[in-house]
Order: structure tokens, then C-alpha cells, then sequence
């Protein structure tokens, strides 16, 4: 858990976390994708940013 509140970064920034729309629509707009290609991404290759970001980069 993370001690400050305020800081809404990602912890974990070689993860792509669904729990957080943000980061889904963060990781789409950063790609140029919907946010809504980015969870069948996470749930083919898994939680990866370096992977989710080559699928989605194929799958435009």
C-alpha cells in the first residue's frame, strides 16, 4: 500500500494494472488506442507494459 495518497503514479510502471482506469485510458491515449483494446491485450499476453504495448502495436 502506499504511504502517500496524493501520489497517483503507478507503482509498478512495467505493469499494466485493469483495476485502475486511469491507467487504462492513460496506457490507450500514450499508444494511440482505445482504452477498451488495452484489457484484451492485458488478457493475452498479461500484465507487461513492454508486451501489452508490442500487441497493441500489432492489433491497431
Amino acid at each position: 500500500m502506499k504511504d502517500d495518497l496524493t501520489d497517483t503514479r503507478n507503482p509498478e510502471p512495467h505493469r499494466v494494472h485493469l483495476t485502475d482506469d486511469d491507467e487504462l485510458s492513460d496506457v490507450g491515449d500514450r499508444l494511440g488506442v482505445s482504452h477498451d483494446l488495452v484489457k484484451p491485450a492485458v488478457d493475452d499476453v498479461g500484465t507487461s507494459a513492454r508486451r501489452v504495448e508490442e500487441w497493441l502495436q500489432h492489433h491497431r
